[in-house]
């Protein structure tokens, strides 16, 4: 990997979560692809259940966000990259996250993590 392939992994990430539908997904996550949506949290194993959280979590495709990123380092098949993303127009939600990224030879992600924060504290 290097930080223009990690760069457009993280706006095919964006692409997908503005989307309807789950189908491209699998474009971004190899099927046996472990989220971590938190440091303590137990992770999703396997793009059935990374599906299935997508459609819980987002509102939907026309989901108010804004998005930004920033790649910290790149080595080998691991990056970071530090992410906000604020929520509503005005802004009701945001975040300032760190995703650790692990990926195979073709550029999907293996394993995701993602450690964030909010202003007070919660989700």
């Amino acid at each position: 990997m290097n930080k223009e392939r990690v760069a457009a992994w993280i706006a095919g990430y964006e692409r997908a979560w503005r989307k309807p539908g789950t189908e491209t997904l699998g474009e971004n996550f190899t099927e046996d692809a472990t989220y971590l949506q938190g440091p303590y949290d137990e992770p999703l194993v396997g793009l059935p259940a990374i599906v299935e959280m997508w459609d819980e979590e987002r509102d939907g495709p026309d989901e108010e966000f804004e998005m930004t990123s920033e790649i910290i380092a790149v080595d080998g098949d691991t990056a970071v990259a530090r992410v906000e993303v604020t929520y509503g127009d005005p802004v009701e939600e945001e975040f300032r996250d760190l995703w650790i990224m692990r990926f195979d030879e073709d550029g999907r992600c293996r394993s995701f993590e993602e450690w964030w924060s909010s202003p007070d504290g919660s989700v």
